[in-house]
């Protein structure tokens, strides 16, 4: 990687792609530390921490720390990940937009990409009202004389243009830059949560060898902050492996007179990842089944309370075996029916058919469909174990190690690598293609 990095920058044309970049992400830092005003900050931070376990525990991972501090970026990438997610379900669902996907050529992508950022927009303006009327409810607010309703708009505007620059900051590093936008800057706020959890860890390891250390600090052992390091490595060893495992299928083309020429007779084959479906089953998932801990928050209800409301709580306790079950359960569920809407075994049968290609020992058509399907079946359900044992890793060695919210999470090391790894592939096909001499020399 260092390598790479390193022929990179001695390609000027690459140099400047690679210093718009770091400038794109040092703005969207700058970004995070602009505050909105009207906001206590302090006591929502706090507020916030005691959250953890819910869903705004993810967004704010996801956000770089920003959504508990109410930055302009506090929702970060969020409205445009979850438009995305939206869009890309309904052209499945809707016909229209399916033609205008897969028939409306560069025109219909720059539709498809113009309406995703209508929706962004819009999903910014809702999330963006719903954090306003969290902190509203909770009493968070620090309006300093200022009329109530107008500060509400200051406050939702404030989160809505911070989202739509994010996308567009986004945008550009995507077609100035190197890599994915979107991506990169996901990548960057999770990455700096690292120096915090690094001083968290140091702190917990002096305080375990303190006598008599004062209640409430918080403690880690020595032997379980080195548990934690070599959990992480051999995860990202693991993610690394998985990212590049492929089931390839092998495909023969049958021979064919055009004319006085022969076409066709070529082998290749048809390569199906293993964990085709990325991040997202376990983003759905976490959603989901925090859920009911986020209600419980809202109410007032914690795992100490009595009745149905501390029943819930205890049930859907984030370090409890049964919410690691429906996690469990629910990841898998969510694996299967993203690979099903990325891969459509019918689709590629068919198109093997029309242009005379088949795999070898199967029928064209139907046999070769259910072939496919089977295969996909199997490698999603293998994909889907993999991301679940990502996910329920950290719940396992906060057991074992007896501390809870630990500041590391199964979703955020599987998108740092899987970035890592696509942006290096990104320099490295900028660079073939940069040294590529052509059939002349």
């Amino acid at each position: 990687m260092i390598q790479t990095i390193k022929n990179a920058w001695k390609i000027p044309d690459l140099r400047k792609k690679i210093l718009f970049t770091i400038f794109a992400l040092l703005i969207f830092r700058l970004g995070t530390a602009v505050p909105v005003p009207f906001v206590d900050k302090n006591q929502l931070s706090n507020y916030l921490t005691s959250m953890s376990g819910t869903i705004f525990g993810m967004i704010n991972a996801m956000s770089g720390g920003a959504f508990a501090s109410a930055t302009v970026f506090a929702l970060g990438v969020q409205p445009y990940i979850n438009s995305s997610i939206i869009i890309q379900l309904l052209t499945v669902a809707i016909p229209a937009l399916e033609r205008l996907q897969k028939e409306g050529g560069e025109e219909g992508r720059k539709k498809i990409a113009a309406i995703t950022r209508y929706t962004t927009v819009g999903i910014a303006l809702l999330q963006g009202f719903g954090y306003y009327t969290l902190i509203r409810t909770n009493n968070l607010l620090d309006l300093g004389g200022m009329n109530g309703i107008w500060a509400g708009i200051v406050i939702v505007l404030s989160f809505t243009a911070g989202s739509a620059f994010v996308m567009w900051l986004g945008e550009q590093i995507t077609e100035f830059g190197i890599g994915n936008g979107i991506s990169i800057i996901l990548f960057a706020g999770i990455v700096s949560r690292v120096p915090s959890m690094v001083g968290t860890m140091w702190v917990g390891v002096q305080a375990s060898f303190l006598e008599s250390p004062a209640e409430g600090t918080f403690i880690l052992p020595w032997w379980g902050a080195v548990l934690i390091l070599i959990g992480m490595l051999a995860i990202v060893v693991l993610i690394v492996f998985i990212s590049n495992a492929e089931r390839r299928l092998p495909v023969q083309y049958a021979k064919r007179m055009v004319g006085r020429k022969m076409y066709g007779g070529q082998s290749s084959h048809i390569p199906m990842k293993v964990n085709m479906s990325g991040v997202m089953p376990i983003i759905f998932a976490q959603s989901i089944a925090s859920l009911p801990a986020t209600i419980g928050m809202f109410v007032g209800w914690t795992t100490a309370s009595e009745g149905f409301g501390g029943a819930l709580m205890r049930i859907f306790d984030t370090t409890g075996v049964l919410y690691s079950v429906i996690y469990f359960l629910l990841i898998l569920g969510f694996s299967y029916f993203y690979s099903t809407m990325q891969f459509n075994p019918i689709e590629v049968a068919n198109n093997l058919k029309k242009n005379g290609g088949f795999i070898p020992g199967f029928r064209p058509g139907k046999p070769t469909a259910d072939f496919i399907s089977k295969v996909l079946s199997k490698i999603t359900l293998f994909g889907a174990i993999y991301l679940s044992i990502i996910a329920i890793a950290p719940i396992v060695t906060q057991n074992i190690i007896g501390v809870q919210n630990l500041a590391i999470g199964g979703t955020s090391i599987i998108i740092v690598v899987s970035v890592a790894l696509e942006t290096m592939k990104a320099l490295e096909a900028q660079m073939l293609m940069r040294h590529y001499k052509g059939f002349l020399e």
